[in-house]
Parts: structure tokens; sequence; C-alpha cells
């Protein structure tokens, strides 16, 4: 079912496309830290170190193809924004085409390249073999990932939140039930679940696609809307390649930084791994806000309605700030506990070193809400190059805080520098936010006066 979301509340609007969104991310996310889980409790804190050694590498390529999924899908929510039907096709037409080359690409990339990443992550010795069994099939999966976040950013596109939700909840408890039989039943350690991750996204992404060729009629091809344009494919690459840039800086940064920790031990690595994976947890529904602002800002950008984009952009900022103060307290007080679901508790020492790096991040939620908010209303408007700028802004600030920090002060550098980048980025984002919607503002009021001016002369 499509969602115009170009009439009505904006408030509204947003908070009913992003409740289910917000609930499937968060499965989403709980299925993605079920192999950490699952490892740390039944494998052992080596495993899960080598797990968390190569977590960066991992939202390096597979957050690359998920953002490059996302921006394919801003034309489509444009399109229908301004009911633009034929156009819509023809988009998600040469989608397909342009995905089965970037899956072809990444995957053998990324699997060849597996193993000289290690060494450049300075992954410990005694943890590198089982990095090397983890990410090398997660990395043969990449299609799979593709797969499924593809469908899912189209049917988001036309408004639709719940449907991606449903198949995201069958495979969320799929991967937990694979991660149990591999890992505990079948001994397969940590490459069993990298398999139950790529098998569960696999059928998913397969499911998803069965259910929307019959439930969505507006998404089915003629034999006029199925030719290759390299005109649509030159827009595709226009927005998504900066979405997936953002992602592949952003990582790079955070590949940077892992790169400095790896160099503090295992227990350094298991503490930042647990603390990232809980705050992802903890910050995931503002994120998600952010995620709807580009779907909302789409659609109304197609409909030539700037007050209205303005007003979700208000309300999603109150919306993502509120819950931010929520993310605190949750990190403050339930920190420890969540902790707990990734190691044993008599691993107090590193249980300790995890809470202290959630309570330097749970500081900064405000900024971080900021920063999804404004990066996916930019992304929406069309201006992805300026939004992925925001995560040079990230880059360089993990960077500086890795190479110039954590190698000399230590785990407490580790901590903050994260927090760091996100004020990098929105120092950034502030005024370049402010600079485009005035900018958009005066070219819809420009593009309404002349159609006013034509219908007046006909």
């Amino acid at each position: 079912m499509t969602k115009d979301m170009t009439t009505g509340s904006p408030l509204k609007n947003i908070i009913r496309f992003c409740l289910p969104l917000m609930v499937g991310n968060l499965f989403q996310q709980f299925y993605n830290m079920a192999d950490t889980i699952i490892v740390g409790q039944f494998v052992g804190k080596h495993a899960l170190s080598a797990v968390g050694s190569v977590g960066p590498l991992s939202f390096m390529v597979i957050g690359t193809v998920t953002g490059l999924c996302a921006g394919f899908a801003i034309p489509v929510a444009q399109r229908f924004g301004a009911q633009d039907i034929t156009n819509l096709k023809k988009y998600v037409a040469n989608i397909i085409y342009a995905s089965i080359v970037v899956a072809a690409i990444f995957t053998c990339g990324a699997v060849l390249l597996a193993k000289p990443l290690l060494n450049i992550l300075n992954t410990p010795v005694e943890i590198q073999g089982e990095a090397y069994n983890y990410i090398v099939v997660i990395f043969a999966g990449i299609g799979a990932t593709i797969l499924y976040n593809l469908l899912a950013s189209i049917v988001r596109a036309l408004g639709d939140s719940k449907t991606p939700l449903y198949f995201l909840l069958f495979s969320s408890f799929l991967n937990i039930g694979l991660d149990l039989l591999l890992i505990i039943v079948f001994q397969m350690g940590v490459r069993g679940a990298a398999v139950a991750t790529v098998v569960s996204q696999f059928v998913s992404g397969v499911l998803c696609f069965i259910y929307v060729k019959r439930s969505f009629p507006i998404l089915h091809l003629t034999k006029e809307t199925r030719a290759l344009d390299f005109t649509f494919i030159k827009n595709l690459l226009k927005n998504g390649l900066p979405m997936a840039l953002q992602f592949s800086i952003t990582a790079i940064g955070s590949v940077m930084l892992q790169s400095c920790v790896n160099g503090l031990g295992a227990d350094c690595i298991a503490a930042v791994t647990i603390g990232g994976k809980t705050q992802l947890m903890i910050v995931l529904p503002a994120e998600t806000i952010g995620i709807t602002m580009a779907t909302y800002c789409g659609q109304n950008l197609g409909a030539k309605k700037f007050d209205r984009i303005e007003k979700g952009v208000h309300r999603g900022v109150a919306l993502a700030f509120g819950y931010a103060a929520i993310g605190f307290c949750v990190a403050r007080f339930l920190g420890p506990y969540l902790s707990l679901l990734f190691i044993d508790g008599s691993e107090t020492e590193i249980i300790a070193l995890a809470q202290q790096y959630i309570n330097a991040g749970s500081y900064f939620y405000l900024i971080l809400s900021l920063l999804f908010v404004l990066r996916n209303a930019l992304q929406g408007l069309g201006y992805s190059l300026t939004a992925m700028t925001a995560g040079v802004f990230e880059l360089i600030a993990r960077g500086i805080m890795g190479f110039g920090f954590v190698n000399t002060i230590g785990y407490a550098a580790a901590c903050v520098a994260n927090p760091v980048a996100w004020i990098a980025a929105d120092i950034f984002l502030i005024p370049a936010y402010i600079i485009v919607s005035r900018k958009v503002k005066r070219s819809l009021s420009s593009r309404i006066s002349e159609e006013l001016g034509v219908s007046s002369e006909e």
C-alpha cells in the first residue's frame, strides 16, 4: 500500500511512516546483533573480538551498497510525489539494471580484498583467522543485501514502511534460529554466524520480491518502461553515488579508528564492539526519524510544497530531540544490563570499559539526532553531494582522534571519537541546510509562478 505524504498533518505523516520503519530497523539491528551476542555467549571473547574487529570493514562495504540503494529510490519518491507514474516505472527498471552491475562488482572486489584489508586494519594475529572466516562470507552475500535493501527502499519511497517490516521480522527470527543452529549445534563458530546473516537476508529479499510483484501494480513494468536509458542511469547515480560515498566515507573514518583500537588489545576491541552495538540500538529510533525525512522531503519536493517540507523538518527535529533525551536515560541506566547480552557477567573489566564508551556518547545524542534529520532532509531534496560532504567532516574528525589521540592517550580517546565526529558533521550541516532550503524555496516559487503564467495564457 502506497502512502502519499504530500497531504495531511506533517507530524502525523512522519509518525505513521516512522513507527513501522522504526520497529523494522530495531529488528534489523537486533538480528545484526544476534551474530555478536551468540558468538560472545557461546564461542568466547576472542571470537567476539574477531567479529567486532571487522565491524567497520563490514559497514564500509555493506553500508556503501545500502546507501546506493537508498539513493536510487529518491527519484522514485520524487516521481511518486509528482504522480508521474510512467517515469517512476522507468526509474525502477533502470534501478534493476544498475543494481545487478553493482552487486557483481562489489561482491568480487570485496571477497578478493578481504585478507589485505584485515592487515590494513591492524587485526591482531590471534583473531585474524576467525575475522577472515566471518567477513569473507558476509562479502560473498552482498547480492542478498542489495536484493532486500533495494526492494525495501523502493517500497518506502512509495510511502509504505510496513511491507518491508513484515519481511524484516521474518528475516530476524530466521537469522536468530540459524545462528543458534549453526553455532551451537553444528559448531561452525563465526563462519556460522555469517552464513546465518546472508541466508536470512536472501530469503527475506526473495519473499519481499514475490509480494511486491503481486501487490504493487504501480511497479509493474511494461515493454515501454523496461528500456535501458542512460539518462535515467545518470540521474540514479547522481543520487545514489553521493549516498554510497557518504556511507563509505563515514565508514572509512570508522575503519581508521578501528585500526587504532585494534592496537589496544582484545579486551578493548570487545568493549568497543559491545559499546558500539549497544549505542546503535539506543540511537536507532532517532536515526529512523532521520530516514523518514528523506522520503517525506522527496515526495513534497516532487509536489512542489516547500511549506510542508519546512514544517516537516521542524517536526522531525523536535521528535528526534525528544527521543534523544529518552536515549540518554536508557544509556545511563540500562547500559550495563544491555552489555550483558553480549558477554558473560564474569568479564567485569570488559563490561566496565563498554559502559565508559556508552556513557561518553550519551551526552551527545542531541547533536547526533540533528545530524540524522538534516542529512536525510538534504538527500530527499536532491542534495546528496552536500549531505555526503558531512561525511568528509566525520572522516577527518575520526582520523584525527584515532591517529592523533587513541595512539597516544588510549581507550578514553576512542570513547569520545564518535561524538567529536558528530559535532564536526553538524558544524557543516546546519549552515548547509539553511542555504539549501532557501535555494529550494526560491526554485519552487519560480517554477510555480511559471506554471501559473502558462495556465493563465492558455
